[in-house]
């Protein structure tokens, strides 16, 4: 089934897909990652918006900063620009994900250490 790529949004129609409030959209805007259209004083959202709105949250989801994002989606459409970028910030990420999941993993030993010296020293009040 493909989507009508001519179909508009309304704000609560966009929010409600995506569970969150119409200040979180207005929050995209302000920042520059959205830009939808007006209907009156209405804001209304393409399908195009939408496309981005979820590109947006799954960056966000991710760890990438609002900055971060912004600067992909203004690199769109630029030939290899927006990838090239995007595959650095990846690989930074990446790397940053790795260094902490080695500092996660040390901590965990370390603790494991202590939990069994504890355990260690109960049982000997236990025993005496």
């Amino acid at each position: 089934m493909s989507a009508d790529k001519s179909r508009l949004y309304s704000s609560s129609e966009l929010a409600q897909e995506f569970d969150l409030t119409a200040q979180a959209l207005r929050f995209y805007e302000e920042k520059g990652l959205l830009s939808p259209a007006r209907s009156g004083r209405a804001r209304v959202y393409t399908y195009r918006d939408r496309a981005r709105l979820m590109l947006i949250l799954r960056l966000r989801r991710l760890g990438f900063s609002l900055e971060d994002i912004g600067e992909y989606l203004a690199r769109y459409g630029s030939g290899g620009g927006q990838f090239h970028y995007g595959l650095q910030k990846i690989q930074g990420r990446l790397a940053d994900l790795y260094r902490l999941r080695d500092e996660i993993d040390t901590t965990i030993a370390e603790l494991e250490a202590l939990e069994g010296e504890a355990r260690d020293r109960l049982n000997g009040l236990s025993v005496s």
